[in-house]
Formats: C-alpha cells, sequence, structure tokens
C-alpha cells in the first residue's frame, strides 16, 4: 500500500509543475450554435498571423497555446455555419477565454463534420475508436421507426450482438462484463433490454458515443475488453422544447428548457432535460404481431427515465447533475426474468483563467438487481451496486496535451445460486479499487505519439496491477495514416452468465473471489493473481479515398492471460466456486463510409476468431462468429430533404452450441438413501457432448427498410412519419433450440410498423 501511494504522489505531481511558458500567451473558448446554444465540435480555428489554431472537440471546446505575444485575427469556420472572425490581442503570460456562437447559414449540413473530423484524424491516434453521433444513429433504419443506439451498435466492425430476444454485445472476443458501458461516468451494468432492438439510453439526448474495441488508452480501465462511453447533452438554455414519439413498439417523451435562461452570448445559464420511455409491444402483439410466436407473443416489458440539470457559466465552466432508473421483464414459459437498475450523480467541468489545465470531475452511484425464475432449477437473483468518484486535469501545450487522474470505484455484489446437483453457492462481499493514470499526446512532425500508464491497487484482494499503455499514429500521407495501440488491462468484476442457458437472459455479477484460485489443471498450485487481465495489440491503416470516403483497415490480438469463471460443476460444497480458464481473440476489422450531400453509405466487415482453454480442452465461446457484414444506406429527396430512405443488411455464420448426446433421469437425493430411484419421478437431465461448442447453428441474415417523411410546420415544430419494416424478407433465425421439448424458437420475424415523432 505504501508503494502504492508513493507511486499516486509521483504520477500526480505534474499538477505542482504546470505554469504558463514564459513570454507567451493562451487563446481559448467554446463555440456553440446561436439558436440551439448547442455545443459544435469539429469547427476548424486559426489565429491568422500566428500559422496556429485548433479543432473544437466534441463539447466545442479548442485551446491554443504559447502564442506569441501580439494582436491577432480568430477565424473559425464550419461548413453550414456563418464564418466568424474577430480581432484579440495575446497578452503575456495570460489566459484568453472566448464564447463564440456560430449562426447556421444556407449551406448543406450534411458537410458539417467531414472536413473537422478529417484534420482530427491526423492528429489524434484515435486506435480501435468509433465516435457515434445521434446523427449517424438516426440514419440506420429502425426497429418499430424509433432509432436507438442498441441497433447502430450492432453495424460497428468488430461488435457482435447475440440475437433480438434476450441478446448480448459482445466486442472482439470479449464477453458482456468485459466492457464497461458508461453513461455519464455512471456504470450501467445491463445497458439492454430483453428485446434486443432497445436500450436504456434516449437516442435524443445523446451528444456522444465512443466505441473503444480495444488497445484504448491508460484514463480508461477496470475492463479487459472494451469501453463504451455515453455521454448527454445538457437541455435547452433558451426555450422550453420537447419530443412525444409513439410506435407499437414503444411510446416515448422528452421536455426541455431554461431554468434560468441564458441573457446574453456568453452568459450563465441553468436547463433541465427530463426523459421516459414505456413499452408498447407486449400490448399490440395480439392485434399487429399474432404471427410471433402464437402461444406467448413478444412478452417484453420496459420502462426508462433520465433527467439533468446543468449550470453553464460564462468562461465554460460547467455542473450537471443527473439520475435514472430503469426496469425490464420477460415471461417465457421456460422462463421468467426481471431487472432494475438506478443510480444518479454529478461531474463538472472547471476552467481556470489563469491556467493551461482544466480540472474534471465525477461522482456517481449506481445499482442494478436481477431474477431469474426457471421452470427446471431454484430461483437464482444477483445484485450490484457501487459507487464512483474521479478527478481529471488535462494541461493543453502548443503540440502536446497531458491528461492524469486519480479514481475510486467501491461496490457492493450479493448473489445466490443453486446448480443442477442442489448444491448452492453465494456471495456477499464489498470491494474498493483505486487508481491513478497519466496519457501524454505528443506531435512530431507527421509522428503522433500517446504513452500511457495506469495503476491499479484491488484494495480487497491486496493486488497491485501497473498497466503501460501505448498509442501511434503516423501520417504517411495527408490522406493515408498508419496507427498501432496496445497495453495491458485488468478487473476484478465477474460474470454469472453459463452459456449453456436455454435462454440467457440472466446477468449476475461477482467481485474477484477472496478464496485461493489455483492454475489450470491444478488444485494445489496457486495461481499468481486472482484478477481476470489481458494484453491487447492492435494496428491498421486509415485511407482518405476522396473527400467523402473513407476506409479503415484494423488487425488486433487480445490474449486472455487470466478469466475466472464460477464453477457451476460443484459436487459438494466444499469444491471451489470458481475455475480459471484463458483465451484469445484476434481478427481483421473493415470499414468503408461514404458521406455525399443526400446520402450517406456505410459498411463494414469483421473476420474474427474467438477460443477459450479451460484446462481440459480448447473450444470456441457461444458468441464465435467467424464472419459478420453489415450494410447501411440512406438517401434523401425532395427540395428540403423531406423524404429519407434506409436501408440495412445484415450478414453472420452461425454461432457455436454444444451437440446433445442424450437425456437420463436425475435424481437429487434429498431423503439420501431413502430416495426412491424406482418409482419416484426425478428432473430431466441432458448429456451433452464432451467436446464443447462442436456444433454451429444455421447463417443469421435480415433485411430492414424504413421511409420517412418529415413535414415542417414552424421554426420550431415539425412532425415525422416513419415506416418501417423488420426483417422483410421473413428469415427463420434461430432463437434458441428447446432441448427438452425438442423444439426450434426463431428470432422475431417480419414486423412492420408505423411511427409518429412530433417535436416542438
Amino acid at each position: 500500500m505504501k508503494d502504492f501511494l508513493r507511486t499516486i504522489v509521483f504520477l500526480l505531481f505534474p499538477a505542482l509543475l504546470i505554469a504558463q511558458t514564459a513570454g507567451k500567451g493562451t487563446v481559448r473558448g467554446n463555440i456553440f450554435d446561436k439558436e440551439t446554444t448547442q455545443p459544435v465540435g469539429f469547427a476548424t480555428v486559426v489565429l491568422e498571423g500566428a500559422g496556429m489554431g485548433a479543432i473544437s472537440d466534441v463539447n466545442g471546446f479548442f485551446s491554443i497555446s504559447e502564442v506569441p505575444v501580439g494582436s491577432y485575427t480568430l477565424n473559425v469556420s464550419l461548413t453550414g455555419y456563418d464564418a466568424f472572425s474577430m480581432r484579440l490581442e495575446v497578452v503575456k503570460n495570460e489566459i484568453l477565454y472566448q464564447n463564440i456562437y456560430l449562426t447556421e447559414s444556407g449551406q448543406n449540413l450534411e458537410e458539417i463534420v467531414i472536413s473537422g473530423k478529417k484534420e482530427q484524424a491526423r492528429n489524434d491516434v484515435q486506435v480501435s475508436k468509433l465516435s457515434v453521433t445521434p446523427k449517424q444513429i438516426r440514419s440506420l433504419p429502425s426497429a418499430g421507426g424509433q432509432a436507438d443506439i442498441a441497433q447502430y451498435l450492432t453495424v460497428l466492425p468488430g461488435v457482435i450482438f447475440t440475437g433480438d430476444q434476450g441478446g448480448q454485445l459482445y466486442i472482439r472476443g470479449g464477453s458482456p462484463v468485459q466492457n464497461r458501458i458508461l453513461l455519464d461516468g455512471m456504470t450501467i451494468y445491463n445497458p439492454f433490454h430483453s428485446i434486443g432492438f432497445f436500450s436504456v439510453f434516449e437516442t435524443e439526448l445523446i451528444r456522444n458515443v465512443d466505441v473503444l474495441t480495444g488497445g484504448f488508452n491508460s484514463d480508461y480501465g477496470g475492463r479487459i475488453s472494451a469501453i463504451v462511453d455515453v455521454k448527454t447533452r445538457e437541455g435547452n438554455r433558451k426555450r422550453l422544447a420537447g419530443m412525444l414519439s409513439a410506435s407499437p413498439f414503444q411510446a416515448k417523451a422528452l421536455i426541455e428548457g431554461p431554468i434560468v435562461p441564458i441573457k446574453k452570448d456568453g452568459g450563465s445559464s441553468i436547463s433541465f432535460v427530463l426523459t421516459g420511455k414505456h413499452a408498447l409491444i407486449n400490448k399490440f402483439d395480439e392485434i399487429l404481431y399474432s404471427h410471433v410466436n402464437d402461444s406467448i407473443g413478444i412478452p417484453f416489458d420496459y420502462r426508462d427515465y433520465y433527467g439533468k440539470v446543468s449550470l453553464l457559466t460564462g468562461n465554460g465552466s460547467k455542473l450537471n447533475f443527473f439520475g435514472f432508473n430503469y426496469d425490464d421483464g420477460v415471461k417465457f414459459p421456460i422462463t421468467d426474468f426481471s431487472w432494475n437498475s438506478g443510480g444518479g450523480g454529478m461531474d463538472f467541468t472547471l476552467i481556470p483563467t489563469n491556467s493551461n489545465t482544466i480540472v474534471g470531475g465525477t461522482f456517481t452511484y449506481s445499482k442494478y438487481d436481477s431474477r431469474i425464475e426457471e421452470a427446471d432449477r431454484q430461483p437464482r437473483t444477483s445484485g450490484i451496486s457501487g459507487f464512483f468518484g474521479g478527478l481529471n486535469f488535462t494541461n493543453f501545450g502548443r503540440n502536446n496535451e497531458l491528461k492524469y487522474g486519480i479514481e475510486l470505484t467501491g461496490f457492493r455484489t450479493t448473489f445466490v445460486f443453486e446448480n443442477y446437483l442442489g448444491v448452492p453457492t453465494g456471495q456477499k462481499e464489498n470491494t474498493t479499487e483505486i487508481s491513478v493514470y497519466m496519457r501524454w499526446k505528443r506531435k512530431i512532425g507527421n509522428l503522433v505519439i500517446e504513452p500511457g500508464f495506469r495503476l491499479q491497487y484491488y484494495q480487497s484482494l491486496s493486488e497491485t496491477a501497473p498497466e503501460p499503455r501505448l498509442g501511434l499514429k503516423y501520417n504517411i500521407t495527408n490522406n493515408l495514416r498508419f496507427k498501432a495501440a496496445g497495453g495491458l488491462y485488468s478487473q476484478n468484476l465477474l460474470s454469472t452468465i453459463n452459456e449453456r442457458d436455454v435462454v440467457n437472459l440472466f446477468v449476475g455479477f461477482l467481485s474477484g473471489p477472496e478464496e485461493t484460485i489455483y492454475k489450470l489443471n491444478s488444485k494445489t498450485e496457486k495461481a499468481d493473481s486472482r484478477l481476470q487481465k489481458s494484453i491487447h495489440g492492435v494496428a491498421g491503416f486509415e485511407i482518405d479515398v476522396t473527400r467523402n470516403f473513407d476506409l479503415n483497415i484494423e488487425g488486433y490480438y487480445k490474449k486472455f492471460t487470466q478469466l475466472i469463471a464460477l464453477n457451476r460443476n460443484k459436487q459438494v460444497p466444499q469444491d471451489p466456486d470458481f475455475t480459471t480458464e484463458t483465451g484469445n481473440a484476434y481478427g481483421v476489422d473493415l470499414s468503408v463510409k461514404i458521406e455525399a450531400r443526400r446520402a450517406y453509405l456505410w459498411g463494414s466487415y469483421s473476420l474474427g476468431f474467438v477460443n477459450r482453454f479451460d484446462g481440459q480442452q480448447e473450444f470456441p465461446p457461444v458468441f464465435d462468429r467467424r464472419h459478420n457484414l453489415n450494410l447501411v444506406g440512406t438517401y434523401q429527396v425532395g427540395k428540403n430533404s423531406e423524404w429519407e430512405f434506409g436501408v440495412r443488411w445484415n450478414f453472420g455464420s452461425g454461432f457455436p452450441f454444444t451437440l446433445t448426446q442424450g437425456f437420463y433421469t436425475n435424481y437429487n437425493f434429498s431423503d439420501g438413501l431413502d430416495t426412491d430411484v424406482y418409482g419416484g419421478n426425478g428432473d430431466l437431465g441432458i448429456l451433452y457432448s464432451e467436446k464443447r461448442n462442436s456444433g454451429r447453428l444455421p447463417y443469421y441474415h435480415r433485411l430492414d427498410l424504413s421511409a420517412k417523411r418529415t413535414f415542417k410546420f414552424s421554426r420550431y415544430t415539425n412532425l415525422e412519419v416513419t415506416a418501417s419494416c423488420t426483417n422483410v424478407y421473413d428469415r427463420p433465425n434461430i432463437f434458441y433450440f428447446d432441448r427438452v421439448r425438442y423444439s426450434r424458437v426463431n428470432q422475431l420475424p417480419i414486423l412492420p410498423s408505423l411511427s409518429m415523432t412530433f417535436q416542438f
């Protein structure tokens, strides 16, 4: 522990060294849309006469450091907005802050992000990082005509989703518990509803989603596979606004507005935003979708609520308070499942007037409780609740950026489970994690290098995990870039998912075991660590084929040096609760994007291989999909682009499964030697093939179409009517095979829908 504290002091020591470069100044600010007051990202900022500039980030913030003293013209440009210019005076050792409001022009807004994002791509490493905007989410033909990030994530390269019903998200060989899902800094333990078309996130509230599929740097930790970081926007600071939407799948609403309106450009304000949605599919299934699962219909029910209050000051500093409550339930003949998630917190960004360092902080609490009751076994329950607190500091130089911080995480897990032999397993555990990190980005000519280091201390296990990270990019030409990244990763959170569950809905959580963990094929030799660990390596190329045509190719390798799983084969209570595995994942991801004035085309293909080794045999896990292809296109028609047509086709090779060898009568011998094995009625037991996951399910493919018409009534009021159809050619994709009843259950069939969204 003493060594860990010394390391904290060492890593945070740069905070004591930050100072202005002698004889020079800094120009920084925030860029907003004048009408909506929302931040404007990817704008080009140039100091005319100094030969210096920057690109605004997704929050509209920019910083230009080490500017020589003198008078300059600040120019801000972004296609779709009128050019902005102003004269300013840079003073020695001082920071000049500007709030800049851009006015929308008559130019085409479709080209807004192109030039700015290309410039950002030349200056940022961005390995295995996919940034998703609400506009891109809405471009996808969506189930029920309502766009959702759950449907968009499935078209990204390296991302595998295991089904329309009860599906789980797997990213480049990592299981769901190995992916960290964040909402405004809060950990969301289950972000997807049991009907896989919808997440808990409201599309109209999203500002940006960063999906880091591997090789992520040191400012993220606690997971060994991937990160999905969702950021929400602030409410309208000028007027009351909102949205109402309904379809046969769900109804949703959003209301936002100022509590203290902004008085002038650059002034302070307080705003709010509230959202909610409610499932309707279980109410309309008998009327509209009677052809779906005749005996059970579409038995999904869920409700989501989210609220946020934001304070924005005149110098760009801001403070947000937020909270949420999500719940879900589903009833199949073989299972009854439900979960509830809730939490809240606050975050802030502090922009000091006399320092080149920006200070950020997040403090949150979230919880998740789930329960499943199946006809052939005892109920299982799981709960996890925890807090997170973090401070980060970002210092901007002319060609470098330094970010460092400290994080404190604590969570409590409760779990009750009884296996097929009636042997119980349970856990009630508290754990605490402390981490410090540093990430430094330096641009040297055509090379951008980004080394990082993270130190994780797992208090309950008394283990320290040093995690070096490295990312780099080399601009071979203006249109061709090489990139690479890698690092070490660890986590203390485990999942109780069993790949042999008939319907894999229940996700239980456990903290890392405090008991002794043994190495593979050993009951006496202790493992070196009680953590799950991995090593990542990623390399690839970015190619700007034309101004509107981008090609991205990445190869990756993830070595899971230790995985820990719940021991579901305990024979007696004295057997260990956990077993260990190793594994690897490797493959190639390719994506193509074409953006034109009225058209958007996106294609992605993934070739992936995933293996696990349990000490006895090597096998592919149930999410090992060799080939995954997604093609997406949208096209706008009409003088004011009032019509929009969309198409999406997904093709995937079959998932592995373990073959059935036979059946037997299973007695639990609860009466000991008096158990009547001749006349009694035992449960039906299944004899599985000794070779795990040696079979393959049929290939999956599905076509979705949509047509949207927008009616504009006034400056702020419009109505969107969307006709959509999911699984247009009614492909019978398999959901699961009920081994006991020897019957196949398919994913959802053709589902036409009509939705309406009113905005004001």
